[in-house]
């Protein structure tokens, strides 16, 4: 494969980090200290069409590929995880709508991404069902004309802010992962939000638990095939995980600048201490990580944008970037010595940032599962 980028993924690239350094950086921690809702980014990134990149060019999006988006999401990571994570969330709600909901579906809730800067959700996550998905409660019920919801989800991203809301729910209570469907939910057909998440990191980036309390939707909201839902899932993770990756990259990145400078300017025993050899090998781990997860993430995506199944190795990208940020930035934290441990020096946010990685779209404990199965078992095509 030939990762050498073209003049437009260059060009992507550039554009990006610009935004990234002039409109995310400036005001990203100070929306980190107060846990603030980035209201003033995320329009102007819609104004730049950074959001919703894999959005289908016939509703109204740039249906970029996803090794452009992975090139996207490391520039905003290296801004901000947080608020990234806040920008390029829609993706996850938009994967099982474009794969599998009809056309009037289509029509109606991806168009209506590209009408203004709107938020969707994917709500999956519940509390007694977070690794084991078909632990889930929240059930779905047809009445007449209608399905009746019946549940709540937690670590909802953007979910206080969400216009509308794909929800999986048991259809079949007896049937385990092979009884989940996968449906449409509008915000004014009754959801509920009931709790923001005060969290460690990623603060900018909105987390709630949002509730359904007897929501109906038209039968024609379901996604696919009812006790299907499971499966879409799946698919869906595989499309954005590599994107998950590329921005813990972006995380790991910045990190390892930081460090770098810092070890530049910092004087020890006579010398910066960027001249001594223990923090010239932590500093060269550091840039080996970074080097690597990049490799992962762009393999992972390239797979995609050929048709591909990618299931092993969004996993290895996922799981390898994401713990390389912690590790990259744990490190940092630690060239910078005392400092790195307070806030006047920004590292020990990428630190609190990083972790959030390694547990959202899959924990690393799950990658590891999916790659023991993928390599222990035959794979079945390409």
């Amino acid at each position: 494969m030939d990762f050498t980028l073209t003049d437009e993924q260059l060009a992507m690239r550039e554009m990006a980090h610009d935004f990234a350094e002039k409109e995310i950086r400036p005001v990203a921690w100070e929306y980190d200290r107060d846990g603030t809702w980035p209201q003033k980014v995320i329009d102007k990134a819609w104004e730049l069409g950074l959001m919703n990149a894999h959005l289908p060019v016939e509703y109204g999006g740039s249906g970029i590929g996803y090794l452009d988006g992975a090139i996207v999401e490391e520039e905003l990571g290296w801004g901000c995880s947080g608020i990234a994570t806040s920008l390029t969330c829609n993706g996850l709600a938009i994967v099982p709508v474009a794969l599998a909901a009809s056309e009037a579906l289509k029509k109606e809730y991806l168009g209506r991404l590209s009408q203004g800067p709107l938020l969707a959700s994917f709500c999956l996550t519940e509390p007694d069902a977070g690794s084991d998905v078909s632990a889930m409660k929240t059930t779905a019920t047809r009445k007449g004309d209608r399905w009746v919801i019946n549940g709540s989800k937690c670590f909802i991203t953007n979910g206080e802010y969400a216009d509308w809301y794909t929800v999986f729910a048991k259809t079949d209570k007896e049937a385990g992962h092979r009884g989940i469907s996968c449906f449409v939910v509008p915000r004014d057909a009754g959801v509920v939000v009931d709790k923001h998440e005060d969290k460690m990191g990623q603060r900018a980036s909105n987390t709630a638990t949002i509730t359904f309390p007897e929501v109906e939707i038209p039968l024609d909201h379901l996604i696919g095939e009812e006790n299907q839902g499971f499966k879409l899932s799946m698919m869906t993770l595989d499309r954005t995980r590599p994107g998950v990756a590329a921005m813990a990259t972006g995380v790991a990145r910045a990190a390892m600048e930081m460090a770098q400078e810092y070890a530049k300017q910092r004087v020890q025993f006579g010398v910066p201490i960027a001249m001594h050899q223990a923090i010239q090998f932590m500093l060269a781990d550091m840039a080996t990580k970074v080097y690597l997860s990049r490799l992962a993430a762009y393999n992972a995506a390239v797979l995609l944008d050929q048709g591909k199944r990618n299931t092993l190795e969004s996993s290895h990208a996922k799981r390898f970037a994401a713990d390389s940020a912690m590790e990259v930035a744990t490190d940092a934290v630690q060239v910078f010595g005392g400092y790195g441990f307070i806030k006047e020096y920004k590292v020990e946010k990428l630190m609190r940032d990083a972790k959030l990685l390694q547990l959202y779209e899959g924990t690393a404990q799950i990658q590891r599962m999916v790659i023991a199965r993928e390599t222990l078992l035959p794979r079945q095509g390409g």
